[in-house]
């Protein structure tokens, strides 16, 4: 599962086999024993996070809306995609 960024003890990653074409865009977070999946829309989809953790992940997925797309896109179709700049 490759990672997407990482900050402030939060680890985003993308799931190339989880993504096709029938699932809403998303990427998945892991901090400490939470797991969350989260729409790159920033809706928390399934999972669960502590709410300072999930507003700075929905913060930066507004940042990097069409990163987020962009390697949503890439991971549909198996193309390996970037890292995302992290919050600082």
């Amino acid at each position: 599962m490759p990672e997407l960024c990482r900050f402030f003890n939060i680890v985003i990653k993308m799931i190339f086999s989880d993504n096709d074409q029938h699932h809403k865009p998303h990427f998945h977070v892991y901090y400490a024993e939470y797991e969350a999946s989260v729409g790159v829309d920033g809706e928390l989809l399934a999972g669960s996070l502590p709410v300072k953790q999930l507003k700075l992940v929905q913060a930066w997925a507004v940042i990097h809306e069409d990163e987020l797309y962009a390697a949503w896109n890439n991971a549909v179709r198996n193309i390996p995609f970037g890292k995302i700049e992290p919050l600082r």
